[in-house]
Order: structure tokens, then C-alpha cells, then sequence
């Protein structure tokens, strides 16, 4: 088969239906005659065990559903139609689909399945699998699913081996992509004598067609993974070099001062470092002196997207912008930064962070039309279209003129002091504070943050809770403020209306975190999802970026450009590594050699 291109983007309208064996959105694919990715070793032989760790524990075998916390490691059980690039940010590959047809005018994508493909237990996959998949989906996951593919109409079974998704809109221009990242589920494996069991048993160990199935598992405790040898896909292109462990095992540690030792006497071989004052301090030993355990930083390009302080609206306190803004001048980043994390953090400034899509300076052209075109009801300040948003940065004497604004703003909001405590003078009571947390690396953090909060004269309690119950309560919106994190995808698209929108607002279980309800916002996301081109779409993340930090939903944390990783010698990895994701599933097993 002739392999062709499918390219999105400015060229859109010079596209017509046929088909490829990869598509790429916005920019000409790395590998139009694949072989394998440059970031494995095709040659590596496979072997050995991976032991990995996860805080806290786990309920469920089932991550597509809502109920319950899902087990580390079951992305490897499923395959998804096509297989997503690591080097590329906007590039896919033949898996279960051999080929894909999009049309010209963007109005519906088939996928042609791969004859060879087969669920674990030898059922081949049809396209009977894949409409399931997607019903199921949309009418029993995640409601995060229903919104992400909301612009499918319909899905067609066109022949045993070939589907259609037929489209709502024709301005979705990443849809075709989305759908390449369906999982596919077998059909014959829920449905018993008529009856659809999928998610009534969380504990049903699943079928996939991955490269990995589930050996054993002890419930919250550990859970464990073995190579099909018989993978389908194993010789595949778009598999060539990874998934090289036979077993695969996580550890579930009741906090992360535990897994740290438990890595340091080598009961799990690698980890992920997310705290700096760990990162420089706490590997020490005979494994760490003699380099038996190696310590690395991996520049990566993905955006960091916005982790912060998350304020949530729907309560009455953060329904006042004014409030909001003071909450983020009382907040002092480089102190934090300097004697609590090392200095090895850079502040976070877009809800885009490390990205094209973050806004800057002020709206220019394309961005500045199509905030007016959203605004056409005047709703947001004039100072938007004049002034940047800057978070505010807090050195020498801008500490303390920091904590004044904050001041003032609370002074306009309708509080006043009183014995140094901020009175809502309705209630006569002083305004106090819940931040939720679940994850003790923020502590040290929260409690600096409180200290600037007594000075303003306002009470914050630091709320400590375990993860499940802390799942429970941020998927009913149960808390004032939380410690979160929005990760952004190097192709923004439908997933931010589960992240803003004001349908997600009070949909359980979304990540609208802070309550948001704007029509303005509203309005950049549908602009952003239907963006003609790139250089369009750029404009309208940037935007929706400017809204949203003017909204001042969130107080912004920190970020690190890079990977922090610690593992045991007998890991080996790829000369090259992937700019667009840190994947274990390519390193292997130097013992096995």
C-alpha cells in the first residue's frame, strides 16, 4: 500500500478522502515509511521485571468509569485504534487500524481494522468492538467522555473490518485524532445472553488486546502484569522496541516517605521525583555513593499546563473576583521557592505553561479579534485589552507591598479588620478558609501560605484526608480550595469544556475545579475547537488563556521543565529519549541481555 499523508491545518481545504497508514495534524509526519520511532531499540531482547510504586491504593480495574480509584498500569492492557508518536506533537500510527480515511470536508473519519488484530483470549477485533467501545463511553464512562466526543453524530460498521464516524460539526479539526485515541474494548466479553455487564464488576479483571494482561492483584496493595507473548502487535511498527519487561508490578505505599525508603533499599527500581527538597536531599546511601542507584533530569517539550491553588466559585467567599485576586498577592512564590524548594522551580504564568498557547504581553491581531468576537456583550474589563497579566512577584519590598494590595482588595470586597482578624461585617464573623489536601508534599507549602493569609487576617485550615476520600469529595465539588494540576496536550481541543466550560461547571466529577461559568470562556472553547488553521488556533488558546488568568480562578504554583528520575543500574534506556513523554515502556532489563 502507497502510504499518503493526511494533513490538517492551513491545507485543510486541500485535502480529499483517502487512505493513510498515519495521520498528522497541522505539520508533515516524522515517519511517513516507519520502520520503528528513533527513540527505541528495536534490538533490545525482551525480559526481567519493571517494579514500579503508586501512593496511596486502588478500587477499581475499571479506568474508564467514574466510581471507584483505578489501578496503576491498565493503559497497557488496551489498545488504542491508532498509536500516538512520543517525538511528535501531533502525529499517529497504524495499531489496530491499518489505515484511516478522513474527508475532505472534515464531516466523518473511517478506519480501516487491521485483519490480524486480536483481543487476548484469540478473538479477532472487529468493527462491532470499536462501536461498542464508543457507546459505552459515552452512555456508562466517565462523563469526561460524552464531552470529549461530543461532535460524533453517529458510528456506522461499514464491513466486519471498517467503521465510520460520522460527524456533528466539520470545524472539529482534531477529531480525527481523538478517535485515533479510543481504546478499543471487546464486545463479547460484556455482553452475556443479551444482557451488557460492562462496569457493574470493578474488581473484573479486564480483556484488552495490549501487550500486557493482568497476572495477579491484592486489592489497594499491589497489582501485577504480564507480557502476552502472543501479542498481536508485537512485531508492529508502532510497537517495535517497547514493552520489553515480562512482568510488570506497582507497589501501592501509604505515602511517599515510605516509598522513598522502600526505592532507596530496592523493593521498586524507579522513580519519579516530584518534591525538590527530596531531589537534593534525601538520596543518600551506600546504593546511591556506589552509583547502584543513578540520578538523571530529562529536558522534556510538554506544556506543564496550570497547577495551583484551585478556588472554588460555587462557594460564596471565591464568588468575589476581589477576593480571588488578593488570595493570589498573598501567595509568595520566590520565598517558597528559595527556602523551601532549592530554587529549582520556575513560576507558573499561563494555564498554557511551557507552550505556543501561552498569552503574552497584550492582545494583538487574530487574539485581539477573537476576544471581541466573545465579548460582544462587554463582560470582561477593559484592562484585559490594555494591560498584561503578570502574577505578581514578591522580592525585597514587594513582599510586603504584595500583602497590602491584598489588603486593599479585601477592604473593596466588604470585609474590615478587627483585632487583626478579617470580619465580614453581614456575618460578623472572620472569613476562614478549608484547603483540602491529600497529598503531604503541599504542607510545607500550605502552611507558608498561611502564615501571609494571618497577616490579612484570615484563617486557613489545612484539611489532610486520605486519596480516596479526597477523590470523593473534589468529584462533588466538596471543598473551598484544592491543590490541582490541569494538564494541557500539545493539541488543546475538546477537553477544554471538561476543563471550563459552563456545562462542566456542575457536572460531577469534572475538572471545572474552581466552579467556572463564563459564556465569554464558553465561547474562546468552541473557537478553539472549531479553529480553521493553526495559526487560528494558537490565537484562540491564547485568548481563552488571557480570559482565564484575568478570572483569577486559581493561585499558580511552580513548574519544572524536566523529568527528575531516580532508578537502579540494571534499567537500560534509549540514547535517544522522546521529547513528548517519559515512557518507561521503552526502557528494559540489562539483566536480560
Amino acid at each position: 500500500m502507497n502510504v499518503a499523508k493526511i494533513l490538517f491545518g492551513a491545507c485543510l481545504s486541500l485535502c480529499f478522502v483517502y487512505g493513510a497508514s498515519y495521520i498528522a495534524l497541522g505539520e508533515r509526519a516524522k515517519y511517513p515509511h516507519l520502520q520503528h520511532f528513533d527513540y527505541v531499540n528495536p534490538n533490545v531482547k525482551k525480559g526481567g521485571t519493571l517494579k514500579s510504586y503508586a501512593i496511596g491504593s486502588f478500587s477499581s480495574l475499571n479506568p474508564f468509569v467514574l466510581s471507584g480509584e483505578s489501578a496503576s498500569g491498565l493503559e497497557f492492557v488496551y489498545d488504542t485504534l491508532m498509536a500516538q508518536s512520543m517525538d511528535e506533537p501531533y502525529a499517529q500510527y497504524a495499531l489496530v487500524a491499518k489505515d484511516i480515511e478522513v474527508s475532505k470536508h472534515n464531516d466523518f473519519v473511517i478506519f480501516m481494522l487491521d485483519e490480524r488484530a486480536r483481543f487476548a483470549d484469540g478473538v479477532p477485533i472487529e468493527a462491532k468492538d470499536v462501536k461498542f467501545s464508543f457507546e459505552m463511553l459515552i452512555t456508562k464512562g466517565s462523563p469526561i467522555y460524552k464531552q470529549y466526543y461530543a461532535d460524533v453524530k453517529e458510528v456506522q460498521i461499514l464491513s466486519p473490518h471498517k467503521v465510520k464516524f460520522i460527524f456533528r460539526t466539520t470545524q472539529n479539526k482534531e477529531l480525527p485524532l481523538i478517535l485515533g485515541q479510543l481504546c478499543v474494548l471487546p464486545k463479547h466479553f460484556y455482553i452475556h445472553n443479551g444482557k451488557n455487564t460492562f462496569g457493574e464488576n470493578p474488581l473484573l479483571p479486564p480483556l484488552g488486546s495490549g501487550p500486557y494482561k493482568i497476572k495477579s492483584f491484592e486489592i489497594g496493595k499491589k497489582i501485577t502484569y504480564e507480557r502476552d507473548k502472543t501479542y498481536w502487535a508485537k512485531d508492529l511498527p508502532s510497537r517495535k522496541g517497547q514493552f520489553n519487561f515480562d512482568i510488570l508490578e506497582y507497589e501501592y505505599y501509604r505515602d511517599d516517605a515510605v516509598a522513598l525508603q522502600a526505592f532507596l533499599n530496592h523493593q521498586y527500581d524507579w522513580r519519579q521525583e516530584s518534591k525538590a527538597k527530596t531531589w537534593a536531599k534525601q538520596y543518600v546511601g551506600n546504593a546511591v555513593r556506589e552509583s547502584k542507584i543513578k540520578k538523571i533530569t530529562i529536558h522534556h517539550a510538554l506544556p506543564t499546563g496550570m497547577q495551583g491553588f484551585f478556588l472554588n466559585t460555587r462557594k460564596e467567599v471565591f464568588s468575589n473576583p476581589l477576593v480571588r485576586k488578593a488570595m493570589i498577592y498573598a501567595f509568595d512564590f520566590e520565598w517558597a521557592n528559595l527556602n523551601l524548594f532549592f530554587s529549582q522551580y520556575e513560576r507558573t504564568t499561563s494555564y498554557f505553561n511551557h507552550s505556543i498557547f501561552a498569552s503574552t504581553g497584550i492582545p494583538q491581531d487574530k487574539e485581539k479579534e477573537i476576544l471581541r468576537e466573545c465579548d460582544s456583550a462587554h463582560l470582561l474589563p477593559q484592562a484585559l485589552y490594555t494591560t498584561p497579566y503578570h502574577v505578581p512577584v514578591s522580592t525585597g519590598e514587594a513582599r510586603r507591598e504584595n500583602l497590602k494590595l491584598a489588603r486593599d482588595l479585601l477592604l473593596q470586597a466588604g470585609y474590615v479588620f478587627k483585632d487583626t482578624k478579617l470580619i465580614n461585617p453581614r456575618t460578623n464573623t472572620q472569613l476562614q478558609i478549608t484547603l483540602l489536601l491529600d497529598n503531604p508534599a503541599f504542607e510545607r507549602l500550605a502552611l507558608q501560605y498561611a502564615r501571609n493569609l494571618q497577616i490579612l487576617g484570615i484563617k486557613l485550615h489545612i484539611q489532610k484526608i486520605d486519596p480516596s476520600q479526597y477523590a470523593n469529595r473534589v468529584k462533588k465539588f466538596d471543598y473551598d480550595m484544592i491543590v490541582e494540576v490541569i494538564a494541557q496536550s500539545l493539541f488543546p481541543g475538546n477537553e477544554q469544556r471538561y476543563f471550563w466550560s459552563s456545562k462542566s461547571a456542575m457536572q460531577e466529577g469534572s475538572k471545572n475545579y474552581s466552579g467556572i461559568q463564563s459564556q465569554v470562556v464558553d465561547c474562546l472553547i468552541e473557537k478553539v475547537i472549531a479553529a480553521p488553521h493553526r495559526s487560528y488556533q494558537i490565537s484562540a488558546l491564547r485568548a481563552l488563556d488571557r480570559v482565564l488568568l484575568w478570572g483569577d480562578y486559581v493561585v499558580p504554583h511552580y513548574f519544572l521543565p524536566t523529568f527528575r528520575i531516580a532508578y537502579w543500574d540494571h534499567i537500560g534506556m534509549p540514547e535517544i529519549m522522546p521529547r513528548y513523554d517519559l515512557s518507561p515502556q521503552i526502557w528494559w532489563d540489562k539483566n536480560a541481555q
